[in-house]
């Protein structure tokens, strides 16, 4: 199929990767840049631009409406592919509906976009034009959600990884000294994952975190908490995860999180998880088996105590982790294959 699609392009980004995949599947896929490709995921935009989209009305800084209705009239694409799409005006799905009236419009995000925090006055307007809706998120399906917004087909599918990013990768001393240790966390700073990684600083566990924005306020609090102040991106990324011996996935309570694509990603490179117990992680992979789970800080420290004890064990469970990815269909290639099989029956019609 010919597939136009709208993202941030940058090697980093998961749009890039969903790019990559259908390009791979053997589909002829037209990017159109909606943030500058040389943005890395930790850019602050100029202030004027950080203003608008505070307040619902993100710039179109890579004139992506334009290239959509242009790409769209020269192709006749099949399918419209849209990630998240915040910059992307109602009057340009208008339009090019009317260029291309067989072409099916998706809209794609990892983000919960019913939430107001996540979703401009653009997106929001131009959702009863998609013909259809991918969320990462159940709630979003439900009729008081995403559909109360205008949205005609809301879909759940589950976040994904990339089989060429993530993926065991060996580590050298070095790395496990520039990346790695017993217990990380890569990820935002959320106050309630605050609170657990003081709880075991406090309890004798040394703790790595890597992020930005928040995590300054923990410097200094205790010995055990090792803030970086940076992200891990790319190679780096991957290397963190399998140079710390517990990765620490912690779900994000403000964006509803009952999984993460931490969730994938982590066990994806043969490294070991601890995350948060939901009844999502729990369909993924299996209590002791796959991965490891925790409800309380106690039960958090618990977990971490047996397993830096029980090295054999959690090896076992973390190659059984990434054996799970590998036969359950979890990389971004099965994700995007099971979207273009829904799509499809559409544009075969």
């Amino acid at each position: 199929m010919k597939i136009v699609i709208v993202g941030h392009f940058h090697p980093n980004t998961r749009s890039y990767q969903r790019k990559r995949a259908l390009r791979e599947l053997g589909h002829e896929v037209i990017e159109c840049p909606s943030v500058p490709k040389s943005w890395e995921l930790d850019h602050k935009p100029p202030l004027w631009s950080r203003v608008l989209t505070k307040v619902g009305f993100p710039p179109d800084l890579t004139r992506a409406n334009k290239t959509i209705l242009l790409e769209v009239e020269r192709h006749h694409p099949e399918i419209l592919w849209i990630d998240k799409g915040n910059t992307v005006w109602p009057r340009t799905l208008q339009a090019a509906k009317k260029l291309s009236p067989t072409t099916q419009f998706v809209s794609f995000s990892d983000d919960d976009m019913f939430a107001p925090i996540n979703r401009s006055i653009f997106y929001t307007r131009g959702l009863k034009y998609y013909d259809y809706v991918f969320t990462t998120r159940r709630c979003n399906c439900n009729a008081d959600e995403l559909p109360s917004l205008g949205a005609k087909r809301v879909m759940f599918v589950n976040k994904a990884y990339d089989i060429h990013t993530h993926r065991p990768v060996p580590v050298s001393s070095d790395d496990i000294e520039a990346f790695g240790g017993d217990v990380g966390f890569i990820g935002s700073y959320e106050r309630e994952r605050a609170d657990s990684l003081l709880y075991l600083a406090r309890n004798g566990v040394s703790v790595r975190v890597w992020g930005t924005l928040g995590w300054h306020k923990l410097s200094g609090l205790h010995p055990n908490l090792i803030i970086e102040g940076r992200p891990l991106l790319g190679e780096d990324y991957i290397k963190g995860l399998c140079a710390t011996r517990i990765n620490l996935g912690f779900l994000r309570k403000m964006q509803r999180d009952l999984h993460t694509s931490r969730t994938f990603e982590i066990p994806a490179c043969g490294a070991f998880m601890l995350a948060e117990r939901t009844d999502e992680h729990l369909r993924l992979f299996e209590e002791g088996k796959e991965a490891a789970y925790f409800g309380s800080n106690k039960e958090l420290l618990k977990k971490v105590g047996y397993y830096l004890d029980h090295e054999e064990e959690r090896r076992a469970i973390a190659s059984a982790g990434r054996k799970r990815c590998l036969n359950s269909r979890y990389s971004l290639h099965e994700r995007v294959e099971d979207i273009l099989s829904v799509v499809g029956e559409s544009t075969s019609k």
